[in-house]
């Protein structure tokens, strides 16, 4: 009895045994993957931003005077011509410092015309002077007084000439000041926006404070769209190219559109330091509809490049990699520090395959060199490709039998 347990205890680590040579000599298990045939199809290249609608062409009015808004003529959403009368600021202070320098001004060309009157009795009386001496009538001194008498009303007058020059700009200042009472408009288009009513006071801006914006007025025949395009995207962006444009306003509807500007500079938000990097782009719209308003939500996709039958492979089956480097070997100024590349499915296993990429679409990636057509590459799932290493052993998912056509 003894001696038959034993024989079942060896035969069963000798199973064990031959087991676990087996699966050692198979190794790990394959990993289950999805595939695709790298195929041709019409690749669209473009860059999606969101941004608002506005007018190429606007005009905040602010306040140059300060003063109480005693009249309003406008309502948002009027249409106005250039040199409409818009609004009034009450003209009273204005009109009485106008009239009151209008009447220093008349009083000191009086004071002018007398000191030219008394200019000529002194030129007279100097050139009787001068004739009754060389007749022996007076003395030198008589003479010297008469030109004295003279010079002395040469220079009555230019001071007169100066303060009438000064009290002439005074009033032009004051009468400057009573016009900016009157506010027109300064181009034709739409009021957009009115910011006061009547019985507001205007206030004037000064270095660190804005003076009040009245109105704003917006030319909206030619409508543009301020987008936001992250700093990834921004280098595929010119000027030209071709845009789609979607308006939240009008479902179901897009318009076509073209890019009129390009920011050179990101744009800047206080108060945020892990803000992403934006830059601004300006995208015109065709074919507006005749009642679109500034503000309106908008998202626009900028066509950045077409490709007719271009080789292309699914976004997800792109692998970026550290670059193979020799032991201890430091990357070169200028050089790559990682490659892109797929995964082919060979007998059974894994082999990465460098490729030199090209245009994005929205699902594919133009392939430039690497392959040629034809190849079956690993396209998934997400994990399973991430982790996978040349060489390893791979099998096609049974849930998705077959390969099917990266297009």
């Amino acid at each position: 009895m003894k001696r038959k347990r034993l024989w079942i205890i060896g035969g069963v680590v000798v199973l064990a045994a031959a087991g676990g040579w087996r699966a050692w000599h198979r190794g790990p298990a394959p990993l289950e993957v999805q595939v695709a045939t790298v195929g041709r199809q019409d690749l669209q290249a473009k860059v999606t931003a969101n941004g608002k609608v506005q007018a190429q062409r606007k005009v905040d009015i602010s306040a140059t005077i300060a003063g109480q808004v005693t009249h309003l003529a406008v309502k948002e959403g009027d249409p106005v011509r250039k040199g409409q009368f818009l609004l009034q600021i009450d003209p009273s202070n204005p009109r009485a410092a106008a009239r009151s320098t209008e009447a220093s001004m008349q009083a000191l060309l009086r004071d002018l015309d007398s000191a030219r009157a008394s200019r000529e009795q002194a030129r007279a009386d100097h050139q009787r002077a001068q004739e009754n001496h060389q007749a022996r009538i007076i003395s030198d001194a008589d003479v010297q007084r008469a030109r004295t008498a003279l010079d002395t009303a040469e220079a009555a007058v230019q001071a007169a000439e100066r303060r009438v020059e000064q009290a002439r700009a005074t009033m032009e200042g004051a009468q400057d000041a009573l016009a900016k009472t009157t506010v027109r408009a300064p181009m034709d288009g739409i009021v957009t926006a009115k910011r006061v009513e009547e019985g507001e006071v205007a206030v004037v801006g000064v270095l660190n404070q804005a003076g009040t914006v009245l109105l704003t007025i917006s030319d909206m025949s030619v409508v543009e769209t301020e987008m936001e395009v992250d700093e990834t995207s921004i280098p595929s962006v010119k000027v030209e190219q071709e845009a789609l444009i979607r308006i939240d306003a009008y479902p179901n509807r897009t318009f076509g559109g073209v890019v009129t500007a390009v920011g050179g500079s990101p744009i800047v938000k206080t108060g945020s330091q892990t803000a992403a990097i934006k830059f601004k782009v300006k995208v015109q719209i065709k074919d507006p509809p005749p009642d679109i308003k500034p503000g309106l939500s908008v998202q626009a996709d900028i066509l950045t490049g077409f490709r007719a039958q271009a080789l292309v492979v699914p976004i997800q089956a792109l692998v970026i990699r550290d670059l193979e480097r020799k032991p201890g070997e430091a990357p070169k100024p200028g050089q790559p520090r990682d490659e892109e590349g797929v995964y082919f499915m060979e007998s059974g296993k894994a082999r990465f395959q460098p490729i030199k990429t090209g245009l994005l679409g929205e699902l594919s990636l133009e392939v430039m060199s690497g392959l040629k057509g034809g190849e079956t590459i690993i396209i998934g799932p997400f994990k399973a490709l991430r982790a996978l290493k040349p060489g390893d052993p791979v099998r096609v998912e049974k849930k998705k039998e077959g390969d099917r056509t990266a297009s």
